[in-house]
């Protein structure tokens, strides 16, 4: 680069600077030396001259004026010297050389102090002043060629990926508000991470251990409980979100202008579980309740159909089974519909079982292709239809499954103005397939009854929400929001949401969202929500060596605020993330990456006060399995009085089938 500069010209100003120390060094030991010089007939009346000359000037009024003057020259020379840098070469291997030449030049004098002759003394001087001369020379050259690091030492950038974040406390009434600290600059700031419209939907995301309950959905719970919200909580690992749920109703109350009544559903625990019917005939309306209920608990116990939905041997199953729902739901009023007489009518001999059926009009094309294929006496094809059915449904014939579906204590209208819910279910990681079916199938009802106007502001939290299967989760995002149904869904990362939901809806709720917080994820995910950031300007810093001169520069330019590396190494409690606002209340710095503040010992101290969820009722074994024997006397006894009225009704003859 051309800075103007005569570096030739430079170079030999700092030789002849250089000389003139050195000359004035020699003529330093002429003058004080002057009488052993000239007894070894070194001196001549033309230098006498030019040293009387010298002396004049002042140069030689002080002992130390002159050897003052030499050592300033030598440094004024250093100061422009440079050298081939050395990497290896350190400061403390400099140091000696200096500090030594200093003390030996400095105090050089002290030999006229000893009894040593004039000549002796004289000598003595000027080869330890010569010596600290030569190892200050020495020392100020490899200073020259020491190397200087002036980059920044933030190895990992961690300084210029800082931005600033909201620091106000926005709230409102249906607002959830989150205390954190951030990092600018090297300096940590407080912060507030505020979901001021959670009805956009909030995904939290985050690998086990990153701290999302912890951290983020147990606020959700606890501060829209005490705002007075209806809450439906899916409780992945029961009873941990169920009784930070409970408690916070039983100190909370007031907030409600009808104090809302607590339900839980736990299929390990029936003492402690309420029961209710998902299939509730009052709740289905028409004959398409009956088929997404059947949809939904077919692709939640057969999760690899979510990717083949269209195909015969997936859509047969699903037609059978609505057939079936919508049969019991109109026989007798919907008398039978729940879901263990499903599934035992299911199980009835085929001839029986569409005889049966085929009396009930609506369905007849639904059971058509069924009923074409016995009598045609294509019977491969019919259990291919049918069987792929019975086997799926009968994973859930259990006595204890029976016991909690066949009976509602409670209806799934959670928002209701005048009964108004906090409904709990609970999974069981060890049985989540079975048990998660069922639960998508108690989702998709109260979605359905939910989503309605005129009704209370509700929140639905769903941890670890892929153990469930709900097809509508896209739409409920995207028109529950004029109905005032906040959503929180809690996911690990979207690999495991492409898995259970496939890539085309994992992608539609991945991108509907308008509220995400992330803790540590990897991957794709990583690299998704780095681009929801966006970039920011960042300071930029490079070091150029040669052997002559080490050149550094500085820009700035555009990179990515959040990098996914960062995301990826986020500590538990670190959460990046952005915040959706309302026009009421703006907010410039939806962008945060911090770390969420508990009062750990706090939460400690209440979770240790925690109220236990009380037992709903004292329950045998006995009862339970008599619930079960019940069930299947109801369905044959349905099958008996369907078979008779058939055959002693003539104009009904034509349903009969025979194998």
């Amino acid at each position: 680069m051309q800075t103007g500069e005569n570096l030739e010209g430079l170079r030999k100003i700092i030789d002849l600077t250089r000389k003139m120390s050195l000359g004035l060094l020699c003529l330093h030991f002429y003058y004080y030396g002057y009488a052993w010089f000239r007894d070894l007939g070194l001196s001549h009346e033309l230098s006498d001259k030019v040293m009387v000359a010298i002396g004049k000037t002042g140069l030689f009024d002080g002992f130390f004026v002159s050897k003052a003057w030499v050592l300033c020259l030598l440094f004024i020379s250093l100061l422009g010297a440079k050298g081939k840098k050395n990497e290896k070469l350190r400061l403390f291997l400099i140091l000696p050389w200096i500090v030594f030449g200093l003390v030996s030049y400095g105090l050089s004098h002290w030999v006229f102090d000893f009894e040593l002759t004039g000549d002796t003394a004289i000598l003595f001087y000027m080869v330890i002043t010569s010596i600290g001369y030569l190892a200050v020379l020495t020392g100020g050259g490899l200073l020259g060629r020491l190397f200087k690091d002036r980059l920044s030492k933030n190895v990992f950038n961690h300084l210029n990926e800082t931005f600033p974040q909201e620091e106000r406390l926005l709230e409102n009434e249906y607002s959830v508000n989150l205390p954190a600290r951030y990092r600018l600059k090297g300096t940590v700031r407080k912060s507030w991470i505020n979901i001021v419209n959670p009805f956009r939907a909030l995904l939290v995301a985050g690998t086990p251990g990153s701290g999302k309950s912890y951290f983020v959905i147990r606020h959700v719970i606890t501060q829209h409980i005490r705002k007075g919200f209806s809450m439906f909580v899916y409780d992945f690992k029961y009873d941990d979100l169920s009784r930070i749920a409970y408690n916070t109703l039983l100190k909370s109350v007031s907030a409600y202008p009808v104090k809302p009544d607590f339900y839980t559903v736990n299929f390990d625990r029936l003492s402690y579980s309420h029961r209710c019917n998902p299939l509730e005939p009052d709740s289905m309306t028409d004959i398409t309740d009956a088929s997404e209920s059947a949809r939904t608990i077919m692709l939640g116990l057969n999760r690899e159909w979510i990717r083949k939905q269209g195909d015969f041997f997936v859509e047969s199953p699903i037609n059978f089974l609505t057939a079936i729902i919508w049969f019991l739901r109109k026989h007798k009023n919907g008398k039978y519909c729940t879901l263990p007489h499903v599934i035992e009518l299911m199980q009835t001999e085929y001839e029986k079982l569409f005889t049966v059926l085929r009396t009930e009009p609506e369905i007849d094309v639904l059971i058509n292709p069924f009923v074409s294929a016995l009598v045609k006496k294509a019977f491969d094809q019919l259990e291919g239809q049918v069987a792929s059915a019975k086997i799926t449904m009968a994973r859930l014939a259990s006595p204890q499954l029976y016991y909690v579906l066949s009976e509602s204590e409670f209806t799934l209208d959670l928002n209701n103005p005048e009964k108004p819910k906090i409904i709990c279910m609970g999974n069981n990681p060890q049985k989540q397939q079975v048990y998660g079916a069922v639960l998508s199938l108690y989702i998709s009802r109260i979605v359905k009854q939910v989503n309605q106007k005129d009704k209370l502001k509700s929140s639905l939290v769903f941890d670890e929400f892929p153990t469930i299967y709900f097809n509508g989760i896209d739409s409920l995002i995207a028109t529950a929001r004029s109905n005032k149904v906040a959503t929180c869904l809690g996911v690990q990362d979207y690999s495991q949401l492409k898995k259970d939901y496939g890539r085309e809806q994992a992608e539609v709720i991945m991108n509907t969202v308008g509220n995400f917080i992330s803790g540590q994820v990897l991957g794709d995910t990583a690299k998704q929500l780095s681009e929801r950031f966006g970039k920011i300007i960042q300071r930029r810093e490079s070091m150029s060596v040669n052997s002559s001169e080490t050149s550094w520069s500085i820009s700035n330019q555009l990179d990515l605020a959040v990098p996914a590396s960062t995301i990826s190494s986020l500590s538990s409690g670190e959460f990046v993330g952005m915040v959706a606002d309302t026009p009421d209340q703006k907010i410039d710095q939806k962008a945060f990456h911090s770390e969420i503040v508990n009062d750990h010992l706090a939460l400690q101290r209440e979770e240790s006060q925690f109220t236990p969820i009380p037992k709903v009722r004292d329950l045998s074994t006995g009862e339970v399995d008599d619930n079960y024997r019940k069930i299947k006397r109801d369905v044959e006894e349905i099958v008996r009085t369907e078979m008779e009225r058939v055959f002693d009704t003539p104009e009904l003859g034509h349903l009969i089938l025979r194998g």
